[in-house]
């Protein structure tokens, strides 16, 4: 490993990680870092955290240590340094005696630069006494998910606060304490917490315009459709879906499975073995989609997931935000799509029973309720929750780098129509039925259901049944979030039952005209089951690593339908376009063959080796030399001596 200390910055994130630039915040973080001052970092996820600590490690005479709360992301770590020639090592349970101990010699004798370890590892005796042997010189202590030192944190850790010991400890050595989302209350007890020393308080930008925001109301029983079509959006690439619980997780795993779709399923339900053996497979491209609670993602390091589903509605802002950050990682469009319904906000109530603070807890989901229900663009929501003022991201732009950012932006602000009739019809249901049952019934109630609820009750008797066949449930359900926007209804109770408001009783009474922004386009149509399978992805149980599909991690569907919930529906511009440049495709493909078969033979995931940005850039530069090779971004040193070799082939034919 070639020797950086006194080096400036550039010059080793150019020699090492083959950029040219940093970016956000990177150089100001390092440079506090460098010149010892504690820092606390706020940067979205995909922004590059990493570099702030790594980069600066290289350059310290002396060890960095990083304290990591997953396993997989130290590895994952691990194996991308130690591809790019840096000597870093984990240390955890995972570690046979041996490898374990030439691990700590290999730190002893002052070969290794990064060390990552759990929180509950940094405390036993063994990491303990290695940290405090007079040979090894601790240079910089990294803290990454930070958030996890605070109980206002969307996944507090006991762990984390026995962190704070070493501050003590090791009063010569800088403290990094990095985090993807943090409030301001976050951040106040990260500091405390940590017992950081003055620091620095950096605040990057939350806005990830790569991600398109999609917010939609879970169409009942058909919520299958809609994770459908988001899914084939995306062929040939990897998405997550989270869902609330164990048996929806496996429900939906079966269900997709079903349909011929590449899937598996995670939760605490599943043996550890099982529940490894499904991230590895989902981590290394062998399979396309995971379903998992929310026990999945967190230190992820897989650059190339392309979408995010949530089935289920997040407990808080923050926990949403963070998870929708494991799309597009590497800067590349991607998609997040959020599915909501009443219920959904009724289990997570349910949950605060438990909660040590209820008031607390509901005031996370009331965020989390006002973005999904919210008229505006989503991605200033986002930015205005976490106090960015819209101006600092860049003052009326609704439109991100690769094309519009949300749902909202994308249709635009919806015309005031007359709804007049549709809304007296609802409120008078709601009168019909005594002001006693919540949306979803409402709704069965106005568009003549035959369900046995409702008969019990007898109301496919009164005069409301039936006479709301003109909307589907989904706009009649947007049609109540409109009306209790306009103050007009309200829910109440724990089972959010509706009742007309003063204002609402007037107007019903009155007959005034109402007007409201209702857009009929965002309503979704079903689709049958053969058009769900008719252009399914599907990836056959056993394949070559070349596979005879052009490259591809998952074989294109023969016939590619269009999203019938929004046939305008554009997801993003591409960043690079190849449909033009034969050669660039060839080489894209042939790289894409390449890397993953060399990335088996190492038993790494294949973005270790490097993600799709280097590889388009590639495609797009078509290096013919070595030296031209320096001109590709994310290529270093260490990667060209190691497979410069390899990419020129493949580039010159």
């Amino acid at each position: 490993m070639d020797n950086f200390t006194g080096k400036q910055p550039e010059e080793v994130l150019k020699a090492v990680f083959g950029y040219d630039s940093f970016r956000l915040l990177q150089k100001d973080i390092i440079t506090n870092v460098l010149n010892g001052k504690d820092t606390l970092a706020i940067m979205p996820t995909g922004g590059g955290k990493s570099i702030c600590y790594q980069v600066p490690a290289l350059i310290f005479d002396g060890l960095t240590v990083v304290v990591s709360p997953l396993i997989s992301l130290m590895q994952d770590q691990v194996a991308a340094l130690n591809a790019a020639g840096v000597n870093a090592v984990f240390l955890n349970s995972t570690l046979e005696w041996e490898d374990y101990k030439d691990s700590m010699n290999s730190i002893r004798r002052g070969e290794t630069k990064i060390v990552y370890v759990s929180p509950e590892g940094l405390m036993t005796p063994k990491i303990n006494d290695l940290l405090h042997d007079p040979r090894v010189n601790v240079c910089c202590i990294t803290i990454d998910e930070a958030h996890c030192v605070s109980e206002w944190g969307h996944d507090f850790r006991p762990d984390y606060l026995e962190i704070s010991a070493l501050r003590s400890q090791f009063k010569s050595a800088v403290f990094l304490a990095l985090t993807a989302t943090a409030t301001v209350h976050v951040r106040e007890d990260i500091i405390k917490n940590l017992k950081l020393n003055d620091p620095v308080v950096l605040v990057s930008s939350f806005d990830r315009p790569n991600i398109f925001l999609d917010v939609r109301q879970k169409n009942g029983r058909n919520a299958l459709d809609q994770v459908v079509e988001c899914i084939k959006r995306h062929w040939d690439e990897s998405g997550i879906i989270y869902c609330f619980s164990k048996k929806q997780v496996d429900t939906l795993t079966e269900q997709l499975d079903s349909l011929g779709y590449s899937v598996l399923n995670y939760h605490a339900g599943l043996r550890d073995d099982v529940r490894a053996d499904h991230q590895t497979k989902f981590i290394r491209d062998q399979v396309q989609i995971m379903v998992a609670t929310l026990a999945f993602g967190m230190g992820i390091d897989k650059p190339n997931v392309r979408f995010v589903i949530h089935y289920d509605m997040p407990k808080s802002l923050e926990q949403y935000y963070q998870e929708i950050g494991r799309a597009g990682r590497d800067g590349l469009p991607s998609e997040a799509l959020l599915l909501y319904s009443g219920s959904d906000i009724f289990k997570i109530r349910l949950l605060f029973e438990e909660a040590a603070d209820k008031e607390r807890s509901e005031k996370l989901l009331q965020g989390m309720i006002s973005y999904a229900t919210g008229r505006k663009c989503r991605r200033q929501l986002v930015l205005e929750y976490f106090g960015q003022k819209i101006e600092e991201a860049g003052k009326g732009k609704q439109i991100g780098s690769y094309g519009c950012c949300c749902d909202i932006c994308q249709t635009g602000p919806a015309l005031e129509i007359d709804m007049t009739i549709p809304c007296q019809k609802l409120m008078s249901c709601i009168i019909r039925t005594n002001s006693r049952f919540g949306a979803n019934y409402v709704v069965e109630v106005l568009t003549g259901s035959r369900n046995k609820r409702i008969l019990e009750n007898g109301h496919n008797m009164i005069s409301t049944w039936g006479i709301g066949t003109e909307l589907n449930k989904e706009q009649w359900l947007e049609l109540v979030n409109l009306l209790i926007e306009k103050g007009f209804i309200l829910k109440y109770g724990e089972y959010n039952v509706l009742m007309l408001t003063k204002d609402g009783a007037g107007v019903l009474k009155n007959r005034d005209k109402i007007m409201l922004p209702f857009n009929l386009s965002r309503s979704s149509t079903r689709l049958s089951r053969e058009q769900m399978t008719a252009d399914k992805i599907f990836m056959p149980k056993t394949r070559s690593a070349a596979g005879a599909n052009g490259g591809m991690m998952f074989p294109k569907p023969e016939k590619k339908s269009k999203s019938s919930s929004n046939p305008g529906f554009v997801l993003h511009k591409k960043e690079v376009d190849f449909s033009g440049d034969e050669e660039a495709l060839r080489i894209q493909t042939e790289i894409k063959k390449w890397r993953r078969k060399l990335a088996q033979e190492m038993d790494v995931p294949p973005y270790v080796i490097f993600g799709d940005r280097t590889m388009n850039d590639i495609a797009e530069k078509k290096p013919k030399t070595e030296e031209e090779l320096y001109s590709v971004n994310g290529l270093g040193e260490k990667k060209i001596e190691k497979f410069g070799r390899d990419i020129l082939k493949i580039v010159n034919g």
